[in-house]
């Protein structure tokens, strides 16, 4: 018996297709996002909650497109901060462990960010 080329390419689209339908779903990690946030110092969160607020907020503000350098200035100045890096860690903690599917909202949105001139 001959497979047909459009037999054989039906094939191939139905392991294409199934592998991306049954592709791992990121998850949210609360612990991870937790410990990375409150082991770090500068962020003076009083609690739990607290972080995990925080940073879902973060991901609230993603979601709605808020441009990197607004996300930036938020955490600056929430935490009292001149310092990028440290309001960049935060962000990137919260997109990571608390919203996975964002990421690539805040790349997209990060891609052109220039930060303050040193």
């Amino acid at each position: 018996m001959r497979t047909t080329s459009r037999e054989m390419l039906c094939g191939m689209a139905l392991v294409v297709v199934g592998g991306v339908l049954c592709a791992p779903q990121a998850r949210a990690d609360e612990v991870a996002y937790l410990v990375n946030v409150t082991v770090r110092p500068g962020y003076h969160f009083a609690n739990a909650d607290d972080a995990l607020g925080y940073g879902r907020g973060i991901c609230d503000k993603i979601a709605q497109d808020r441009p990197y350098g607004l996300l930036i200035n938020d955490v600056k100045t929430d935490f009292a901060t001149t310092d990028d890096y440290q309001a960049s860690y935060l962000i990137t903690q919260a997109a990571n462990e608390l919203c996975p599917s964002s990421i690539w909202q805040l790349r997209r949105s990060a891609s052109n960010y220039q930060g303050p001139p040193s």
